[in-house]
């Protein structure tokens, strides 16, 4: 007994020395090349199971560290450092990337991830940090410019969609929208009225990463809805760890960059006292007023974000953000405001044979609209020797064109000012979507999981247009009250919903036998689309006529399957196969099956290659596939259906009233639109992946056009519609390059670049009537009627410009109504007309830098346009004598480009339209600077709390272009009234706790 108390003693008096022997290990972890501290560092024991890992400023505190103790510091990208504890209060680390790691990056492909080395389709992906920098408002923006193949192309309104095309898109009428897939939710391309765009709701604070599949062979899993690529977005998630807070807020300051160039007060002085009538020149103001100085103004936009994320219990990685941007626009009344809630739970249990993913999104909108195109075309055209108000006025006070007897006229333009105060058009939206995602390992057979996904898109949106009862809007020719015409005003109100429930269900088996290794998927999808209106008409009308609106419901289910076979890392093989059906056709067209195949060969992982010190990298891929397109506005096009008339075609028998029914056209035999793909690409990296690239080819044909076009008299009881009509072919290449142009301990410099090829020609559209030159399409030009000055025509782009070869004079100057007789009949018909040029370029570039200097960083974006084409509408509308003095009634000012041509009148002697002149097809080519940013970063030197980057900056900087109107990139070619984009003067901070 003795002994035992003896060696308890021992231990008691032994205990104190092993308690401190047992120290708290401190310090911060840092990347090597730019010193900027690293967060999310696993920092370890090794062989115990205690561990920490480093907040936002890189710091860490690790406990019951002893001496002897062997502490792993680790991280994704970098090489692990394995440093022994010798009794150190502080240990700081230096962690230097891993360009082995690099290599390893996972990309997301259709229901599966993949490694970025064994890909076999054309996959780019872009991650946060190498997103565009500035005032992002929407999403879009962050990848403009960065991606070979890709176009982005946003407007200046607040909020506004940009115009996404993967290679061109594909199709002539039905959407050309690439396919948008949010954390596995593929979304619907569709918004409800009093919205903007599909991707406005989304923060793009929130966003981890965007993945293109541009490629058939990539983009074949996803079927019917992939003919025109895919872009897949992963949000921010949870990570296991301490708390980790990230705060950001931005102030930009919006101030117009440019204005159309029109006369000035003094130059329309002159203008209408050498051309006008003496009723004309008698309506002469003594004012100088410069309307688009008056309707456009400075602006201010805010846009700040806070982020919370971190483990629960140690167990449940979690993150929650909160966002809101608020960015009135430059236009008065015009803005766009968001308010985003986030949430993201990723729990893993059993043992990792159960992830679960959780994502919930809740977005509130507030917009206000205006007519922008009647505002802007207003604030060009109105007589500038005008003031704005007028004593004594009955519009608010607002001067207006009157007849001589008080009454409105019903063609002058209304004031640019007033029509802008006057009219009010708000909306307010919002839109939850969420999606759950459960991935179970069998336990019984681990190499087999099954996923299940459930998602649904819930957009909601309640919007009303108001007019002043003092406006001159509100006067109401048709309403007559006891001789007095009577101003009523006016008011609609309107609701939209739209809903998009999704669900997924598959099987994925993953084996690796010796030296193969192989991945394979099966299942099912199931997507509805649903929508549900409701229009008031105008309520301060008699008897508004009430619109509801139900659409027919939309309903895709698909089965998918992918085969992914690799040897040795060296030779790969990826096999899809998909089986879609659409309610849009009938049951004999409804089905379509879809297939893609690649291989890839990396030969860097051949002997003779392996250890090659200047070629780190190169893998060859050659891939094929066919995707389908059936997303047409119409539904059910294929039905014969019914619809009630309006209230302009009621009858009344014996007091009752009948709703009249007519008949509409269809095409029951409508089908899918195919599009068939070739790649061919090669991805390389040199100097131990310092210099990495991708040169990729490809050609493409979509087959049974799904196109809106007239329809023979008698042939249907419909004058057009939609029709599967010929192909289109494209070819292009795309070429992208990146490179650590200096990489050191004070400096790196990296730049990014890419070019794109695309040539795109209708090969055929089914139509062999001598002397048909095509389908006439396009957005409806300003200035007669119903004019449209674009084609689809065989041998051409799709939307080539349709015009009259202008004559020009010995001085190159055109001469008015005098066009080339090139059908050489002796006269100037519509069959002179050509096809000339085209919206769409030939070559895109981009170019991206950014450079680090300490705690300095510096960035700026590119890009450039070249071969791509505008029609100059607002010249060629506003831009001769006749458009400024037409009445004796009232004036309206001119472009400048009167002086260049000197045209007179609207049409010319033989009958043509002076405004289908391709005078007017302007060379749009342009180089732009998109933005610069500086930022400097503060380590803790500032709050010991948090780390602090301030930034400053400036977007859409500078334009080098030929064209001189308002800016030569135009998505649809034609450039009439735009929503000018602002340049922004932008400052910000950034604090990490």
């Amino acid at each position: 007994m003795k002994t035992i108390y003896k060696k308890l003693l021992f231990l008691f008096l032994l205990l104190p020395f092993t308690v401190l022997a047992q120290n708290t290990l401190k310090g911060t972890v840092v990347d090597k090349t730019t010193g900027q501290p690293i967060p999310g560092v696993n920092v370890n024991v090794q062989g115990a199971p205690n561990g920490a890992s480093t907040g936002f400023d890189g710091n860490y505190q690790l406990s019951n560290v002893k001496n002897g103790n062997k502490i792993v510091v680790s991280f994704i990208g970098y090489k692990t450092e394995t440093i022994e504890y010798t009794g150190q209060k502080t240990l700081n680390v230096t962690l230097e990337e891993d360009t082995n790691q690099l290599k390893e990056v996972v990309v997301q492909v259709g229901y599966g991830t993949v490694k970025k080395k064994d890909a076999t389709g054309s996959v780019s992906q872009i991650a946060a940090k190498d997103f565009n920098k500035g005032i992002n408002v929407t999403p879009e923006t962050l990848i403009s410019g960065r991606i070979a193949g890709v176009n982005v192309v946003g407007g200046g309104a607040p909020g506004a969609k940009a115009d996404i095309r993967i290679r061109g898109g594909s199709s002539l009428s039905a959407s050309n929208e690439p396919l948008i897939v949010i954390d596995g939710l593929p979304m619907s391309n569709s918004v409800p009225d009093g919205a903007t765009s599909v991707l406005s709701t989304i923060d793009p604070n929130d966003i981890e990463s965007f993945t293109v599949l541009k490629d058939a062979s990539a983009a074949a899993i996803y079927g019917s809805r992939a003919a025109n690529g895919v872009i897949v977005i992963t949000t921010k998630k949870g990570t296991k760890g301490g708390v980790k807070v990230n705060f950001s807020s931005q102030v930009g300051i919006n101030t117009v960059a440019n204005t159309v160039d029109v006369m000035s007060a003094d130059e329309y002085r002159a203008i209408v006292n050498a051309n006008g009538t003496p009723a004309q020149k008698a309506l002469l103001g003594t004012a100088n007023t410069n309307w688009q100085d008056e309707i456009f103004h400075t602006a201010l936009t805010t846009n700040n974000n806070i982020s919370v994320s971190g483990s629960l219990f140690n167990k449940l990685p979690v993150r929650l953000s909160v966002g809101n941007v608020d960015n009135p626009g430059i236009l008065m009344n015009t803005s766009f405001e968001r308010t985003t809630t986030s949430l993201s739970l990723n729990p893993v249990l059993f043992d990792n044979h159960l992830k679960i993913d959780i994502t919930g999104n809740l977005a509130f909108g507030k917009n206000q609209f205006q007519n922008e195109g009647a505002a802007i075309s207003s604030a060009i055209i109105f007589d500038p020797t005008q003031s704005v108000y007028q004593e004594g006025s009955r519009y608010g006070g607002y001067f207006e064109w009157l007849e001589a007897n008080g009454n409105v006229p019903l063609l002058p333009a209304r004031n640019p000012v007033a029509r802008i105060n006057q009219e009010d058009r708000r909306a307010t939206s919002t839109r939850k979507w969420g999606n759950i995602r459960l991935d179970y390992k069998f336990h019984f057979f681990e190499d087999l999981r099954i996923v299940a996904e459930a998602g649904i898109d819930k957009f909601d949106s309640d919007g009303y247009n108001a007019i002043s009862t003092e406006s001159i809007l509100g006067y109401q020719p048709n309403t007559f009250d006891k001789g007095n015409w009577v101003n009523l005003g006016g008011y609609t109100h309107y609701t939209d919903t739209r809903q998009n429930k999704n669900l997924n269900t598959y099987f994925n088996y993953t084996k690796d036998i010796g030296k193969f290794k192989i991945d394979a998927t099966a299942g099912y999808n199931y997507q509805l689309f649903q929508r549900e209106g409701f229009n008031s008409g105008d309520i301060k009308q008699p008897n508004p006529p009430a619109d509801v609106t139900t659409d027919a419901d939309v309903n895709l289910q698909s089965y998918f399957g992918r085969l992914n076979l690799g040897y040795d890392s060296r030779y790969l093989l990826t096999v899809n196969y998909r089986r879609d059906g659409t309610s849009r056709f009938s049951k004999e067209n409804r089905w379509g099956n879809f297939a893609g195949g690649a291989f890839a060969w990396n030969l860097a992982e051949e002997a003779f290659l392996k250890d090659n010190e200047t070629l780190s990298s190169l893998k060859l891929r050659v891939g094929y596939g066919t995707t389908g397109q059936q997303d047409i506005p119409r539904a059910y096009d294929y039905l014969q259906r019914v619809t009630l008339g309006t209230l302009n075609t009621q009858y009344v028998f014996d007091g009752v009233i009948y709703r009249a029914a007519r008949p509409e056209g269809y095409n029951k035999d409508i089908k899918w639109e195919d599009l068939a793909e070739m790649n061919i690409g090669v991805d390389f990296g040199f100097f131990n992946e310092r210099l990495t690239g991708t040169l990729n080819y490809f050609d493409k044909k979509s087959s049974d056009l799904l196109a809106d076009i007239p329809v023979p008299d008698g042939a249907n009881i419909r004058n057009q519609g939609y029709s599967n009509i010929g192909s289109v072919r494209t070819k292009g290449v795309e070429f992208s390059l990146q490179s650590d142009i200096i990489k050191n301990d004070k400096l790196t410099w990296n730049v990014a670049a890419n070019v794109t090829y695309i040539d795109q020609k209708i090969s055929d559209l089914g139509v062999t009537v001598p002397g048909f030159q095509g389908y006439i399409t396009g957005d409806v030009i300003a200035g007669g009627t119903g004019n449209q000055v674009l084609i689809h025509s065989e041998g051409y782009a799709p939307n080539s410009f349709f015009v009259f070869e202008q004559l020009y004079d010995a001085n190159k100057r055109p001469i008015q109504g005098a066009y080339a007789d090139r059908n050489g009949d002796g006269v100037i018909t519509d069959a002179d007309r050509y096809k000339y040029h085209k919206p769409t370029a030939d070559y895109t570039f981009g170019l991206y830098s950014t450079l680090n200097y300490k705690k300095f960083d510096f960035t700026m974006n590119w890009r450039a346009s070249l071969g791509n084409y505008i029609f100059d509408n607002v010249s060629s509308d506003k831009g001769y004598l006749q458009a400024g003095l037409r009445r004796d009634s009232d004036l309206a000012n001119i472009t400048t480009d009167y002086y260049n041509t000197g045209f007179t009148t609207e049409s010319n002697s033989n009958g043509t339209q002076r405004n289908y002149s391709n005078y007017y097809v302007k060379d749009a080519s342009f180089i732009k600077l998109d933005n610069i940013v500086l930022g400097y970063t503060f380590d803790k030197t500032l709050l010991k709390a948090a780390s602090l980057r301030f930034t400053a900056g400036v977007q859409n900087v500078l334009v080098f272009t030929k064209y001189n109107g308002l800016d030569p990139e135009k998505f649809n070619g034609i450039d009439n009234n735009v929503y000018p984009r602002a340049r922004t003067f932008l400052f910000g901070v950034n604090a990490n706790f």
